[in-house]
């Protein structure tokens, strides 16, 4: 068996994300962002739905949400907060019993007397246990029981405030509790000497931490860390008084002046509470728990279960990633696997880690005001996917998929990677460049080609397209199920105009209300909302601006909608609602219609549904303008758009 060498250590791996741990699938996770984009989702909203929902193999935010409630659930139905004046009154109860066994065969009229003051004992525990502080036992028994009292009530008082500090007190001797009344009386008068702003604070806080560190395992290493830590755990304490009966709540208090036989320790205590709480004043001094359960819990195990259930509340915040600026980075892994195991704390990390990686990637990004958005390179990974969807549609109706940039076949001067089915020639020198680069780096003294060299020089058109695509935004859109077949289409057109036909000009034209010239990663997170009107002479006036801001190019205006025109754009800017349309409204659309067509565009109008009025309309503005309509279904349309594109294209 082979041994370790000398000074190598194994052990969890806690610098940064598991070396060995499987890469994040960011294919798949874009994937799902993609398509609640496209289903009208925000890029913002997508990516948290993302995040709150998981991934295959991850759980996700509200998977872990929920396992933290049932965890909070559990400790408050389980537990109650009474187990130490059980423990007390048990204890009492066995003294009692033993110090009677012992005086009963006793004849003596001493030991009716002592009889006698056992019957008149006060009834409450701490009554009791206070009344026998000068006591003589007759029973070794009794007197051990009692003196296990005092310590059980000491071993819980320095408990509920120290963490660990009742496992380690469990053989107690008179030296012990003269160092603890030390230890306490230095930490007053550090926390006094820090209230009071003193300099020589951090020379007392290392020699306080010298003196007494042992009692201190969290090791902080300033005092403000030291305050932060008791405050919390003084804190916990102090909402599991609030969360008992008054009558607990003063028995406890009454019987925490018999610690270690001496109350010493509680007017101690009692001092370090005020001085945290005046330290700390933010920290839930206030607060209480409804604990139900059959299972009862001493003052330390109490306390502790206050702080669980406050980590768990810190926690739920953490997932819930509700306030400004939240990053999964924000959430407190030891206190997930404190609280949920080493699984959760993994899909926590399998979590923070896909967020970064989106973002490192340069698929997600923050926006100026701290908003979650897709990145451009995030668009066109989704723009090819939604152009190879509808030109796979597209070719089954009889179009087909150019390969080349340009039908003249004119070199553009530009190049990309070669793809299967491209026909374009090689560019001879940018793929040797590539190749030897390649071979370069990787230290090897012939160049090879490889596939991956390979880079085809693109051509291009020479005349040139002014394209316009006007989409409905009205309510009726979301309401018909046709945002996301809208969105898709409009994202198509852009990703073969972009990558295609790189000289022609796109503008994409929203119309609702009113009519907006909008850049694609707003039209694809904008939301669906509830606004009346379909404000089509606005937007064929934009289309008309923009048309004429390319008096060298092919006019071409394509118009999505599903609604005859109901509002109008009057000349003071505001838009005038009406339905049934007035005739104004009409009137100005076809006037914006004809202006059109002396520039010779183009116009085809993409009718969605089956409205009478809608179709008589639109057959009028194909009319006048020597276009045409098409009428295809809502999974037909991004086909239709982007083949009636190609055709016209292609007559240029």
């Amino acid at each position: 068996m082979s041994s370790i060498p000398e000074g190598w250590s194994y052990g969890p791996w806690h610098d940064g994300p598991d070396p060995l741990q499987a890469p994040v699938d960011l294919r798949d996770a874009l994937d799902e962002l993609g398509r609640d984009v496209m289903n009208g989702s925000s890029p913002r909203s997508a990516l948290e739905e993302l995040l709150r929902r998981g991934t295959r193999n991850t759980q996700g935010l509200d998977d872990l949400t929920r396992r933290l409630w049932e965890r909070r659930r559990e400790i408050q139905q389980r537990h109650n907060l009474d187990g130490t004046l059980r423990d007390v009154q048990r204890l009492l109860d066995e003294a009692l019993e033993a110090e009677r066994r012992e005086l009963f065969p006793n004849p003596s009229d001493d030991a009716r007397f002592k009889e006698a003051e056992l019957d008149a004992l006060p009834s409450g525990t701490a009554a009791a246990v206070r009344e026998l502080a000068n006591y003589q036992w007759e029973s070794s028994e009794a007197r051990a029981k009692y003196e296990e009292i005092r310590e059980l009530l000491g071993r819980e008082l320095l408990g509920s405030r120290f963490e660990g500090m009742k496992e380690a007190l469990q053989q107690t001797t008179p030296e012990d509790v003269e160092a603890i009344n030390e230890m306490l009386s230095d930490l007053n008068a550090l926390l006094a000497a820090h209230a009071q702003g003193r300099p020589e604070v951090p020379e007392l806080f290392e020699e306080f931490m010298a003196n007494h560190g042992e009692f201190f395992p969290e090791n902080p290493r300033t005092v403000d860390e030291l305050i932060d830590v008791l405050a919390q755990r003084a804190a916990a304490a102090q909402r599991m008084m609030n969360s008992m009966t008054p009558e607990q709540r003063a028995e406890l208090m009454e019987l925490s002046q018999q610690a270690f036989g001496s109350p010493q320790l509680a007017q101690q205590m009692a001092q370090l509470d005020a001085q945290l709480q005046a330290l700390r004043p933010g920290e839930d001094w206030s607060g209480s728990e409804r604990m139900s359960g059959d299972d009862p819990l001493g003052l330390a195990e109490g306390a502790q279960a206050m702080s669980d259930l406050a980590e768990l509340d810190a926690l739920a915040e953490q997932l819930a990633q509700s306030y400004p600026g939240a990053r999964l980075e924000d959430i407190d892994l030891e206190a997930l696997t404190r609280q949920l195991g080493d699984e959760a704390t993994v899909d926590a990390r399998r979590l923070s880690e896909l967020e970064r990686q989106l973002r490192d990637q340069g698929l997600i990004e923050r926006a100026p005001d701290g908003s979650l958005r897709l990145s451009p390179k995030a668009l066109r990974q989704l723009g090819q996917t939604a152009l190879a969807d509808v030109l796979r549609a597209a070719r089954g109706s009889g179009e087909r998929d150019a390969a080349n940039a340009g039908a003249a076949g004119e070199l553009s001067g530009s190049s990309r990677h070669w793809q299967f089915g491209d026909t374009q020639p090689w560019d001879v020198p940018r793929t040797v460049r590539n190749a030897v680069l390649r071979t370069a780096g990787a230290g090897r003294g012939s160049v090879r080609l490889d596939v991956a060299d390979v880079e085809i020089a693109e051509t291009e058109h020479r005349a040139r397209a002014a394209v316009a695509l006007l989409v409905d935004t009205s309510w009726s859109m979301v309401q018909e199920g046709r945002w996301l077949p809208m969105k898709r289409t409009a994202l198509a057109l852009h990703q073969l105009i972009s990558t295609r036909y790189r000289n022609d000009a796109l503008q994409l034209i929203t119309f609702g209300r009113y009519a907006t010239a909008i850049e694609l990663p707003r039209l694809i997170g904008m939301e669906g909302t509830w606004e009346q009107g379909t404000n089509a002479h606005h937007a064929l006036l934009l289309a008309g601006r923009h048309l004429r801001r390319h008096p060298d190019a092919q006019p071409v205006v394509l118009m999505v909608t599903d609604g005859e025109p109901t509002a109008h754009l009057e000349p003071d800017g505001t838009a005038e609602f009406s339905y049934p349309p007035e005739p104004a409204t009409l009137r100005k659309t076809i006037f914006e219609v004809d202006r059109l067509a002396k520039l010779g565009a183009s116009l085809t109008v993409f009718r969605l549904g089956d409205d009478p009025r809608l179709n008589a309309f639109v057959d009028l503005l194909a009319r006048r303008s020597g276009g045409r309509v098409l009428a295809p279904d809502a999974d037909g349309l991004g086909a239709a758009v982007v083949g009636d594109y190609l055709r016209t294209r292609r007559k240029l």
